[in-house]
């Protein structure tokens, strides 16, 4: 058992759901599979399930836990500081793909 490290700036969402209720609303939370340990206090970029960068999120809590199926799972609240601009999202999309994601395609 031991915790994996996220990049202080990526919180990329799985779920376009959550996603939405984090816009939507201004406050969300995502559900992570293992232990990690978010940067609870700061500022990261959000990313959509396709890997584009779409807004700069707060990280409120990061609680990681064994759920009732036994599964290690970290649930991370977040409030939203802004959306990023269409040159912002285009840039720090490419800067990912370039640090964390990989080659598109």
């Amino acid at each position: 058992m031991g915790f994996g490290t996220e990049f202080n700036s990526v919180c990329k969402f799985k779920s376009e759901q959550e996603l939405y209720e984090l816009l939507e609303y201004g406050k969300g939370k995502m559900v992570k599979s293992g232990f990690r340990v978010f940067p609870t206090g700061q500022k990261v970029i959000a990313y959509t399930p396709t890997n584009d960068a779409i807004a700069i999120v707060r990280i409120l809590a990061s609680i990681a836990e064994i759920n009732f199926q036994g599964e290690e799972v970290t649930q991370v609240e977040m409030e939203l500081v802004r959306k990023l601009t269409e040159e912002e999202a285009r840039i720090q999309t490419a800067l990912a793909y370039e640090m964390f994601f990989g080659e598109r395609g």
